[in-house]
């Protein structure tokens, strides 16, 4: 009965720790978020985003307007595990979260992430947010 019990702990403990080593390979595409429009450059139809804590995630962050959006998200940021940015699939991979994003033209950077924190994280493009170019990242 021990080694029964023995091997099924050993077996238990193994599984814990491949799950947690591939939780980055199992990630949910959340809806894009798009800043801006070919007829309106403060347009975005997805402000507000849920997510559940400790999920992989990948964001989808598209410009598609004609203006300079610089997204800031420093909270969220802060609250997550980055495991890399994507940009015309060439990756950047940090020890840290970036300060921001910025599309000088328009384009899709693609953010791949495990939430850590729960909460209420707010987003905003720097200097239009009056504009209405703001959500909340919800982790629950």
């Amino acid at each position: 009965m021990r080694v029964l019990l023995t091997a099924a702990l050993t077996a238990s403990l193994l599984a814990t720790h491949a799950f947690a080593h591939d939780l980055t390979k199992g990630r949910t595409d959340l809806p894009d978020l798009v800043l801006g429009a070919e007829d309106n450059d403060y347009a975005v139809p997805v402000k507000d985003i849920e997510m559940e804590a400790g999920k992989s995630y990948r964001l989808r962050i598209t410009a598609k307007g004609q203006k300079e959006y610089k997204f800031f998200a420093s909270e969220f940021f802060r609250g997550v595990w980055m495991n890399q940015i994507v940009i015309n699939h060439l990756e950047v991979h940090m020890a840290g979260p970036p300060h921001h994003l910025e599309f000088d033209d328009q384009g899709t950077i693609a953010v791949e992430f495990v939430t850590v924190r729960a909460g209420e994280f707010p987003w905003s493009v720097q200097g239009l947010e009056s504009r209405g170019m703001t959500g909340r990242f919800i982790v629950k």
